[in-house]
Formats: structure tokens, C-alpha cells, sequence
């Protein structure tokens, strides 16, 4: 079960926090992931031309929907970090003083609506491959939230689609977070963002 803070329709949540898994408990899949590492390649091909052009394209930092983030919270006068390699997950953005930190998924990697996805991508070219994949990032982003939460940050998941629609909402969001988080740690009136 997932906590969300944003609004009550699931279309539009903003900020998911999701409760560690224990071991051996499953993503949803049906059977735990086992393995730390991401499944191989070796013995695939992709589906077609096109889709290895487009799978070979994502970027790993600098996303669209991150870039619409950080510009909304750069307007609004949040000052951040971006892409710390010190902290588990390398987040997307750090704001240090209010020990937050966002990450900003995209909906297929992340797993999104997995229940719906996995059963689309069961019937599709490559399905073992993929369930893996994406199965093994949800493990992932619930054992580094995990580890944050441990050393005292408060984590946030934003998800792309989210962004995209309305990043000056989310970006709305984490500055009362950040600002509340401040508040509690700082003077008053000597709070930074």
C-alpha cells in the first residue's frame, strides 16, 4: 500500500511514499525479486529499429519533466542540489538544510500503474525481460527510500505525467514541505530554501 500526499484522485497524486518491502515480500508481480541486479540483455533483440532508437535515447539526468521542476522551484526561489553521488539513488534534487529530497520518476521505468502496465507488457515482445527490469526498479526505489528515510531525510517521488501537467503545483508542494521542514530545524527567521 502506498501513502500519498496530493490530491484524492489517483490520477493526480503528486508525492508518493512507499513502505519498505521486507525480504522475500513481493513487488506485486507474484514472486519476490531476488536478485540485486538488473536482468541481462544477453539473448534479446529488440522489439524493432524504432524502439531501440527510442529506449537508447532516455536520459538518466536532466529528464523533461526535472527540467520543468527544477525551473518552477528555481522561480519560486527554492535553491537545491541536483544529482548528489554521495547519497543513495543519486536523487534528482537535495535540499540539504530541510534534509529533503525529490525524486522525479518516469511512469515506465517506475512502474506506475503497475498492476495495468505489467499485464500490457506480459502480452508484448521481450515481457520477461521487462517485468524484471521494471519490477527490480520498483525494489529499488523502495530499498533506497528505505536507506534515506534511515539517515534522516524525508523523500520525495514525484511521477512524470504529474509534473508534466502541473509543475508549478509540484513544485508548490515541496516548497511548503521544504519551508515547514526548515522551520522546525532553524531560528526563526534564518531559515534558508
Amino acid at each position: 500500500m502506498q501513502m500519498c500526499v496530493g490530491t484524492a484522485s489517483r490520477a493526480s497524486v503528486l508525492f508518493c511514499f512507499i513502505p519498505p518491502l521486507r525480504v522475500g515480500q513481493s513487488v506485486g508481480d507474484g514472486a519476490a525479486i531476488k536478485s540485486r541486479r538488473s536482468p541481462s540483455f544477453a539473448g534479446l533483440r529488440p522489439a524493432s529499429a524504432a524502439t531501440s532508437r527510442v529506449k537508447r535515447a532516455n536520459r538518466k539526468v536532466d529528464t523533461g519533466h526535472e527540467l520543468l521542476l527544477r525551473q518552477a522551484l528555481w522561480r519560486r526561489g527554492m535553491r537545491y542540489r541536483k544529482h548528489v553521488s554521495m547519497l543513495p539513488g543519486r536523487p534528482d534534487l537535495v535540499f540539504p538544510g530541510a534534509r529533503v529530497i525529490v525524486f522525479c520518476d518516469g511512469d515506465f521505468w517506475h512502474g506506475r500503474d503497475w498492476t495495468a502496465r505489467r499485464e500490457r507488457l506480459a502480452g508484448g515482445t521481450n515481457a520477461s525481460y521487462w517485468l524484471a527490469k521494471i519490477g527490480r526498479n520498483i525494489q529499488r526505489d523502495v530499498e533506497t527510500t528505505r536507506l534515506l528515510e534511515d539517515q534522516g531525510w524525508l523523500v520525495l517521488r514525484l511521477w512524470e505525467t504529474d509534473v508534466m501537467r502541473d509543475p508549478d503545483a509540484a513544485a508548490g508542494k515541496i516548497g511548503v514541505i521544504v519551508r515547514e521542514r526548515l522551520a522546525r530545524t532553524t531560528p526563526q527567521g534564518h531559515g534558508q530554501t
